[in-house]
């Protein structure tokens, strides 16, 4: 039986992506170059040996087109023969790139993968590739007459949805920063951006405070939205959203007979997968079914899992899924999230592995959950089992 592993892996600190930010003016595809480089270096895994890099990254348009994984692989020095894709699945793309390398592990296309991510949000913004109602297509356009809205909105309607009070939001946005503050970040590895190295995440306040994120407006309201859903409270803020960020991952997946082969020590095995979809209105509440279908393919209960990671597009998505699943909140984003961390739409899955593993390997529990809300209403979920020594 071929069992899939994360042997290891390591991300870029995330910048607050607009000019001016930490790691604004490098090039996406030189930082992702330096996280390849870092995780060869990490590993001591001989590049050449490397199958694919399978490489998440959303917005490829600009810096970022032209098939970036591979053209990373190359920056990197890595050898002509070492292939790689690029794909998109919004937000949960390194998270797909992660599922794909373990399924061809499992399916034997593979003994030696690279799943990565990159997205430098600060260069190339979200609008450079934005599905505006001009140019959804006909068909859809039919399908949905009043258009659909902005991520923002579909976090003020679960939060409506669900009585998800700003107190509450705001509370758990604190969270996410006093964690994130409290520990080191798993993975972490510095980056040269011109005459700087930069070490750390760059949206991290270990200052916040509950009088602050309660002073913030609100970030979404405009007097169309207003006027098409009035049962909007508008309580949805910058500081209960993610942080619009750059940033880079790189994880190196085996088949788990050559790890060992190698003398490498597996961290864990990515065990089983679920892709979800759901009311594009919504947009954000797939991992709720998502989370359930991963749940029954491995015949698990929620109470099993040890760690889960689930991604803080906005305080409202967390909370909708904590009270669809009954998940333990002590056990959720135990490190801090994107709230406090930042999201690179690319590359934060594999920041959310990395803090998967770090928390079943702080704890010595069994099971971790990812699961990532996606543009389109889509969502991932993946099952880890940590690996005894």
């Amino acid at each position: 039986m071929r069992r899939a592993v994360i042997v290891d892996g390591v991300r870029s600190p995330f910048g607050k992506g607009r000019p001016g930010g930490a790691l604004h003016g490098l090039h996406p595809v030189d930082l992702l170059a330096q996280c390849l480089s870092a995780l060869a270096d990490r590993t001591g895994i001989d590049p050449v040996s490397v199958e694919d890099v399978i490489t998440g990254c959303v917005i490829q348009a600009g810096e970022q087109a032209g098939n970036i994984g591979r053209q990373a692989v190359l920056a990197a020095g890595w050898p002509d023969s070492v292939p790689a894709v690029s794909l998109d699945r919004k937000c949960g793309s390194a998270q797909q790139a992660i599922d794909f390398a373990a399924c061809g592990i499992i399916a034997g296309a593979y003994d030696v993968v690279v799943a990565a991510g990159v997205e430098m949000m600060s260069t190339v913004p979200a609008k450079a590739n934005r599905l505006g109602r001009d140019n959804m297509g006909t068909a859809l356009a039919d399908r949905y007459p009043d258009g659909l809205v902005h991520q923002g909105v579909s976090a003020e309607l679960i939060a409506a949805r669900r009585g998800i009070s700003r107190d509450s939001m705001d509370r758990f946005a604190l969270r996410s920063h006093q964690l994130a503050a409290a520990q080191p970040a798993p993975g972490l590895v510095p980056v040269q951006v011109e005459d700087r190295v930069v070490d750390g995440d760059e949206g991290v306040r270990a200052d916040s405070t509950l009088e602050r994120l309660a002073s913030l407006p609100p970030a979404f309201h405009s007097p169309d939205m207003a006027e098409r859903f009035p049962h909007i409270d508008w309580q949805v803020t910058a500081g209960t959203s993610s942080q619009v960020s750059d940033g880079a991952c790189a994880l190196l997946l085996m088949e788990e007979g050559r790890a060992r082969a190698l003398g490498l020590r597996p961290r864990a095995r990515v065990t089983h997968f679920a892709v979800a979809g759901d009311d594009p209105l919504f947009m954000l509440t797939a991992i709720v079914p998502a989370t359930r279908k991963l749940l029954e393919r491995a015949g698990l209960g929620i109470a099993d899992i040890d760690v889960f990671e689930v991604n803080e597009a906005f305080a409202s998505v967390v909370l909708d899924w904590l009270a669809a699943t009954g998940a333990d909140p002590a056990r959720v984003n135990r490190m801090g999230g994107a709230i406090a961390i930042g999201h690179p739409v690319g590359a934060s899955g594999g920041r959310l592995f990395l803090n998967c593993l770090a928390g079943l390997e702080a704890t010595g529990g069994r099971y971790g959950l990812v699961t990532m809300c996606e543009s389109g209403g889509m969502a991932n979920a993946t099952l880890i089992e940590r690996c005894e020594e």
